[in-house]
Parts: structure tokens; C-alpha cells; sequence
């Protein structure tokens, strides 16, 4: 039984504070600040011109590079404020407002994508009980041979002795396995501390 004592992102923090992110990120944008890390990590995973979903995509800042950089990609989060940034702030991907606990590939365009990412640390702001579940459909959406990248902070809310433990069970069903993990977008190594992770997997 799924746990909902803790819930979603867009329920659980204040009121006005959709607004805040989507504001903080056009500041630091306006500001000149480098956002695209992820973006230039993502690119080099896959050919031109591939299919992406960036799940959990927020106000649409990477969905909307990659987009720049040649590839077809979705964006999907769960909450509407940010979706409706996004479509304004970047547009070009197709964005919709999607629970990850309830992906399916007519999210995507009813075709699996050659890559899933999933940064922005979504996986510690999923509701409680579902962080299996949404791996599962990330990784349910992507072609056989094709990776599901996953990026968040050590928090208790997801530990990461539990993302382990799920992606194991995934690995022994066949489903994923990991292929590297770094410590950051830029390729630092991962240390048994490090505060954040970024997970590959590759599916089948």
C-alpha cells in the first residue's frame, strides 16, 4: 500500500512556491548562468535527432536545449505552474502535465524514446511508496538497449540504500542495469559519500 503521508511536489511546498522556482531559474538565466550541464550530458548519450523525455521537466530548461540541439523531446511534470513556464519560457518540446507513477508510452507519443532523464532530484519528490513504480515506468517507455539517466541529492526522503535496492530488483528482473554513476553532471567520480548522484542505466 502505497504510503501518502509525505505528498507530491506540488502539493506539499507552500503556496507561490511553482512561481518562485520557475523565477529563480529565469533570474539565474538572465544572470548568465551556466543551466545546461545536464543538457550537454544527455546530447552526448544519444545520436542526432533522438526521441527524449525529460521527466520531471520542470520550467522546461533542458527539454528546451535539447530540443535547440536537434532532438525530439517531452516534457512531463506533475505540476501545472511549471508547464505552463515551460511552454512559454522554452518552447519547442511537447509538454503535459503527467504523474510519473502513471507514465505510459501515449505520454510519449505512443513510441518508446531512445533516453529518459530524470534530474532536478524528482525522485526525492515523488509521493512516498512510488519511487519503484516511476523507475519501472521510466524505464517502460525507453527502446530495449536505450538508457534511463537519473539524477538527484542523498536525502532521507529516497535514501540512496534504497534506490539501490530497487535498482537491484530491477537488474535481477531484466528490466535495467546500472551502467556508470558520477558524483555530478560533469563526470566526477562517485564516492561512497558523495551527496549527489547521477545514475545510468541501460534497459533490457
Amino acid at each position: 500500500m502505497t504510503d501518502t503521508s509525505r505528498p507530491r511536489w506540488f502539493t506539499e511546498t507552500k503556496d507561490g512556491h511553482s512561481q518562485w522556482y520557475v523565477d529563480r531559474f529565469r533570474t539565474l538565466a538572465a544572470e548568465g548562468a551556466d543551466l545546461l550541464g545536464e543538457a550537454r550530458f544527455v546530447d552526448m548519450l544519444v545520436e542526432r535527432g533522438s526521441r527524449i523525455l525529460d521527466a520531471g521537466c520542470g520550467a522546461g530548461r533542458m527539454a528546451g536545449a535539447l530540443t535547440a540541439m536537434g532532438h525530439t523531446v517531452w516534457g512531463l511534470d506533475a505540476d501545472p505552474v511549471l508547464i505552463e513556464a515551460a511552454e512559454v519560457d522554452h518552447p519547442g518540446p511537447t509538454y503535459a502535465v503527467v504523474d510519473l507513477s502513471e507514465l505510459t508510452l501515449a505520454d510519449v507519443g505512443g513510441e518508446p524514446v531512445d533516453l529518459v532523464v530524470c534530474a532536478g532530484n524528482v525522485m526525492v519528490f515523488v509521493a512516498p511508496g512510488t519511487e519503484r513504480t516511476v523507475l519501472e515506468n521510466l524505464c517502460a517507455v525507453v527502446r530495449p538497449g536505450g538508457r534511463v539517466v537519473v539524477g538527484f541529492r542523498r536525502d532521507e526522503a529516497y535514501p540512496f540504500e534504497e534506490y539501490d535496492a530497487d535498482l537491484a530488483d530491477l537488474a535481477e528482473r531484466g528490466v535495467a542495469r546500472v551502467e556508470h554513476r558520477f558524483a555530478t553532471w560533469h563526470l566526477d567520480p562517485f564516492e561512497a559519500d558523495s551527496d549527489f548522484a547521477v545514475t545510468v542505466l541501460r534497459v533490457g
